[in-house]
């Protein structure tokens, strides 16, 4: 069964014990992480910080952080389900007959429940913040090693659009923060949404790119958003193949882009074409820094959210953490090795 929002995997997390509480105050700097590191290396639950220092919006971490966990996210009993279904698509056939034909209805039915719908409103715009009413600050956005250069958003659906085509893209990229309303946007050269950004500047019109960045949402969406699709291929048709049913999508307040109706937080702004920031040192999977480079900036304009969000974090570091068992999840459906990801500088 499909999960409604995040909010409904954490109930369904916590139903099937596979999810903590932690109702005392823990600061986001360095301390969740010790936490979050300790747990997933032990084979813990998923950790549900009600009490983050600074802030009123509860986090969430290691939501994904054990094979159980990631089977409930994605609604099945083991990962092979899933490359059964993708590879039984592969092999449909152009079918013989009427009695050929009808025997395919069934797949064919399916794949019409995939395709993503757009609804008029949806809980991520409980709560509208324009200019001069939000501030970065309000979330418990997590300072995950001692020689990181700053916060990051660890775990953020980044929404854009190819100029060439029109088709959308979800890709999951770190984002530093600067400010209170300025991230850094770290999309590395072979990800879509540098390509997208490379289209803008090679048509020297439009100085500025829209962005939407949905954090926290059914965990069908948030994986697709690190599957390794196709460039043509929409990562929330690809969340629909997965939960069987459509992603309900809803226009952004301040541009065309569409994002997930029931997600818990959206920032919305813009990178400007020619405005680089220095960006890092991150705390990598490798169990090393990676370097500080240039990348560009995030300027947010808007930000929607649930009357009560829940902000969804993870954290990166020496395996096995979270990221770990997203990656075996990738291959086990994908059939991908787990170097390849890595040699591809992961999913942040």
């Amino acid at each position: 069964m499909p999960h409604d929002d995040l909010q409904d995997f954490i109930r369904t997390l916590e139903k099937k014990k596979e999810l903590k509480r932690i109702p005392f105050e823990v600061d986001p700097y360095l301390e969740i992480t010790e936490f979050a590191d300790r747990g997933a290396k032990q084979g813990g639950p998923a950790l549900l910080f009600e009490n983050p220092k600074g802030s009123q919006i509860p986090l969430l971490i290691n939501a994904f952080a054990s094979d159980r966990r990631m089977a409930i996210a994605l609604g099945v009993e083991r990962m092979d389900d899933i490359a059964v279904r993708i590879t039984e698509l592969k092999e449909l056939k152009k079918p013989e007959g009427i009695m050929g034909a009808m025997k395919m209805l069934p797949k064919l039915g399916e794949l019409s429940n995939i395709f993503p719908k757009t609804v008029s409103d949806g809980a991520c715009k409980e709560v509208i913040l324009r200019e001069g009413q939000f501030s970065l600050d309000s979330f418990p956005i997590l300072h995950c090693w001692p020689d990181d250069g700053g916060r990051y958003i660890t775990l953020p659906l980044v929404f854009s659009r190819s100029r060439r085509t029109g088709k959308p893209n979800c890709g999951m990229y770190r984002m530093q923060v600067f400010d209170d309303k300025t991230c850094g946007m770290h999309w590395q050269t072979h990800k879509q949404g540098a390509d997208h950004y490379r289209q803008l500047n090679a048509e020297g019109k439009d100085m500025r790119m829209p962005i939407s960045v949905a954090i926290g949402a059914d965990p069908a969406v948030t994986f697709s958003a690190i599957a390794p699709l196709p460039p043509d291929i929409d990562e929330m048709m690809f969340a629909g193949f997965l939960r069987n049913e459509p992603v309900r999508m809803v226009k952004s307040e301040t541009n065309d882009l569409l994002v997930p109706a029931d997600a818990e937080i959206v920032l919305e702004g813009y990178v400007e074409l020619g405005e680089l920031r220095r960006e890092g040192p991150f705390g990598d999977h490798t169990g090393f820094y990676s370097l500080d480079d240039d990348y560009p900036v995030f300027h947010i304009t808007c930000v929607t959210h649930r009357k009560k969000p829940v902000y969804a974090a993870t954290i990166v570091g020496p395996p096995p953490m979270e990221d770990f068992w997203m990656g075996k999840a990738v291959e086990r459906i994908f059939h991908i090795d787990e170097a390849a990801i890595a040699r591809s500088g992961g999913y942040l």
